[in-house]
Order: structure tokens, then sequence, then C-alpha cells
């Protein structure tokens, strides 16, 4: 890991939060000129400190509902699972995971109703011993990588 100074720092907490700041911008406020905070942010994003820029939007649909959905298996592996849960449109993630849980698949649905629709397909399934739902109440960090 490279040497990170005060003036590296705060341009990091400036770009934390306003990843679209002008760099002219950036750079009076960190006090340095334009092309030596350029600089500084291009070695920050080569050595990896700086990985991407992104938009942090949240739900475009205020109706749209998310949940994961924890399956425990009567045995495992199970390929056939794997085969229904990606002919389900709402199902947008599925992870194998250790522990007590065989899977975590990851739904958006537009309803209560429509979440119990899935929960009830999903449980029909012979291989599905148990099911427990947790409602996504707001994402609090989303990260690409």
């Amino acid at each position: 890991m490279q040497d990170i100074d005060a003036t590296d720092q705060k341009i990091l907490t400036i770009l934390s939060q306003e990843a679209r700041i002008p760099m002219k911008t950036l750079a009076g406020r960190v006090g340095l000129s334009r092309s030596a905070t350029s600089e500084r942010v291009a070695r920050l994003e080569k050595n990896g400190v700086i990985r991407c820029y992104r938009a942090d939007i949240g739900l475009l649909d205020d109706a749209a509902l998310q949940a994961f959905l924890m399956i425990t298996l009567k045995r495992t592996p199970s390929i056939s699972i794997l085969d229904i849960l990606a002919g389900l449109p709402a199902v947008r993630k599925v992870s194998s995971v250790s522990g007590q849980l065989d899977l975590v698949v990851e739904v958006e649905v537009a309803s209560i109703n429509a979440l119990n629709e899935i929960r009830n397909k999903i449980a029909e399934i012979e291989n599905v011993e148990d099911l427990t739902t947790s409602i996504v109440l707001r994402r609090e960090i989303l990260r690409d990588k």
C-alpha cells in the first residue's frame, strides 16, 4: 500500500461525498493546482485506492419490494432447484452459502402478495426443507465490487 498523506485523504473524503466534482473545484478545496490534483487522483486510481465512481440512485420504483429468502435443502447439491430459481423472473441473485442455510435467494417483487406467491412456489419444491424470508427495509451500503 502506498503512502496516503493528509492531502490525499482530503481528496478521498471529498470524492466519496461528491464523485462528480469538477477537478478545478476539487483542487481549490485541497489547496493545490488543477494539474497537481489531477496527478494525485490518477495515482490513487492507478493504485486501486479509488476503484470506481458511481451514482447511488436508490430505488426508482417505490413499489418495488426486495427480500432475501434463506433456504435449507433436504439434500445437497440440488442442481434442479437452481434451474427452477433461474426460471423465476423475480429472482435477482442466488448464492450457495456455508452453515445451516444452503441458499440465499435475493428477489425483487412488486408487492407483498407477489412475495408470498414466489415464497409459496419455492416452498413447494420437493427438496426444500425450510424457507425463511427477510424483507429489505433499506440499502445502507451498495458497492459494485
